[in-house]
C-alpha cells in the first residue's frame, strides 16, 4: 500500500482527522531516532475511549460497542492495566468532560516513553473556522473539521438560522496531541462529516456549514494551550500545516466518503473498528500493514477506505501497531468471567457469524476448553471442560 503524501492527506475531507490537521513538529522536545521509542516492557500503558451513541438528533448505535471492542483488546491482547482504561461514553462525554479526561489521564500522567492510546467514535462534522489554516489545502471552504460531543446540539431553527455549537475542534485536538510528552501515541478516529443513511447502516455526521459557529470559550481553550507550549501564533499555523505531530494516526475513511456505523451478526458498531479490533486479535501488525487489510476488509457497501498517517520521516507505519512490541499471542476470544462450569466470553478476535452451539474454545497455552452455547452480540456463554481462568486467551478449534 503507497503511503499517502502530507499534502494528499490534508485533501482529505471525509474523515474526522483529515482536517483535524495534526503538526509533524515535536512541540516539547526532538524526537529520538524511532528505534528507541518503542515501548519498553516496563513501560505504562494508558488509553482514552470515548464512544457516543445517545445523540438527541441523528442518534447512533455501534460506538458503545466499539469503545468495548478497543478495551478488550488493549487489556487482554496488549497488556493493559484495567485501571489505565478510561472512557467516556453518552451523557459523560461532553465537551468539558473530553477536554478534562484528555489533560488529566494523557497530559498530566504519560511519561516520554509511555504508550497512549486515544480512541473517539461518534459524530464528526465540519463548522465555520473564523481564523482558517488549512484554507489552501484542503476547498477554500473556511470550514474546521471538528469532535461532535454529547452536548454538541444544533442551534435551534437550524438550518435555517444559524449559530454555536460546543464542538471540539481540529485546532484544539492538535494542540492536546502536541501537549502528549510520549511518541509512542495512537489516535484511532471512528467518524466522518459527510451525511445521510441507509437502510443497513447510518452514518458518523452531524451536520454543520458556514453558519455554526465554535463557543467563544473554545477559542479561548486553544489560547491557554498555545501559552503552555510556548507557541507563537505563526509557528502553531506552520506546524499545523506540516504533519502529524506524534506517532500514528488511524482514520476510518478516504477522501469525501463517510463512516459506517453498521449492523453486524446481531450488533452495531463501527465498520472500521470492529474489522480493526478483529484483526488485530489475530495478528502481530503495523499501522501499514494492517491499513492495508482493512481496505479490502471493509463491506464495499460502505463505501469506506481507511487510511494511516505517521509522523512524518519517522518510519513509525512500518513499527509494531500501538508501539508495543511484545502483545500477548493472537487469540479468537478472551474469557472475562467463570462461574461454577460456566464462563463469559468476549469474541473479540473470530467472526461471530462463524460461531455456532458447540463450537470448541481451546485456551492457549492451556489444557482447558469452553464449549460455546449462546450469545448476546460480542459476548458468548459457554461451559467449561478443565481449567479455566478469567483472563484466559481462546482459540477456536472445532466442533464437538
Amino acid at each position: 500500500m503507497p503511503f499517502i503524501s502530507r499534502r494528499r492527506f490534508f485533501q482529505f475531507a471525509g474523515s474526522t482527522f483529515a482536517t483535524l490537521g495534526f503538526s509533524q513538529s515535536n512541540f516539547l522536545r526532538q524526537a529520538e531516532s524511532y528505534g528507541k521509542v518503542l515501548a519498553k516492557s516496563t513501560s505504562r500503558k494508558v488509553a482514552l475511549l470515548v464512544g457516543i451513541n445517545d445523540y438527541k438528533s441523528q442518534p447512533l448505535r455501534g460506538c458503545l460497542s466499539d469503545v468495548e471492542l478497543q478495551r478488550n483488546l488493549l487489556k487482554y491482547r496488549f497488556g493493559f492495566n484495567k485501571e489505565d482504561i478510561h472512557t467516556l461514553t453518552n451523557e459523560q462525554a461532553t465537551r468539558e468532560n473530553i477536554l478534562q479526561a484528555f489533560e488529566e489521564y494523557l497530559i498530566k500522567q504519560a511519561k516520554p516513553d509511555d504508550v497512549v492510546v486515544f480512541h473517539f467514535s461518534g459524530h464528526g462534522s465540519r463548522i465555520n473556522d473564523p481564523d482558517p489554516i488549512l484554507v489552501s489545502f484542503v476547498d477554500n471552504t473556511g470550514l474546521n473539521g471538528t469532535l461532535v460531543p454529547i452536548d454538541g446540539l444544533l442551534p435551534p431553527g437550524y438550518p435555517q438560522q444559524g449559530g454555536q455549537v460546543k464542538d471540539i475542534m481540529g485546532h484544539t485536538l492538535f494542540l492536546l496531541m502536541a501537549s502528549v510528552k510520549s511518541e509512542n501515541f495512537t489516535a484511532v478516529l471512528d467518524s466522518c462529516f459527510s451525511g445521510g443513511a441507509t437502510r443497513d447502516f447510518r452514518v458518523r455526521s452531524r451536520d454543520g456549514g458556514k453558519n455554526i459557529q465554535v463557543l467563544p470559550a473554545e477559542k479561548a481553550y486553544q489560547e491557554k494551550w498555545l501559552t503552555k507550549l510556548n507557541l507563537k501564533r505563526q509557528d502553531f499555523v506552520k506546524r499545523y500545516r506540516a504533519g502529524v505531530a506524534k506517532g500514528i494516526v488511524l482514520a476510518a475513511t478516504d477522501p469525501n466518503q463517510v463512516a459506517a456505523d453498521a449492523q453486524l451478526n446481531g450488533f452495531y458498531a463501527g465498520a472500521f473498528t470492529y474489522s480493526l479490533t478483529q484483526y488485530l486479535w489475530q495478528q502481530t501488525s503495523t499501522p501499514e500493514t494492517v491499513i492495508s487489510y482493512l481496505k479490502q476488509e471493509i463491506p464495499k457497501e460502505y463505501n469506506q477506505t481507511p487510511i494511516f498517517e505517521a509522523k512524518a520521516g519517522s518510519g513509525y507505519e512500518k513499527q509494531p501497531i500501538y508501539f508495543i512490541n511484545n502483545p500477548s499471542v493472537a487469540a479468537n476470544a478472551v474469557i472475562t468471567a467463570v462461574t461454577g462450569n460456566q464462563a463469559t466470553l468476549w469474541f473479540g478476535g473470530v467472526d461471530v457469524g462463524d460461531v455456532e452451539t458447540g463450537t470448541v474454545f481451546a485456551v492457549v497455552n492451556g489444557s482447558g476448553k469452553v464449549i460455546y452455547q449462546s450469545r448476546q452480540g460480542l459476548e458468548g456463554k459457554g461451559t467449561v471442560q478443565g481449567v479455566v481462568k478469567e483472563g484466559a486467551l481462546l482459540r477456536m478449534v472445532g466442533r464437538i
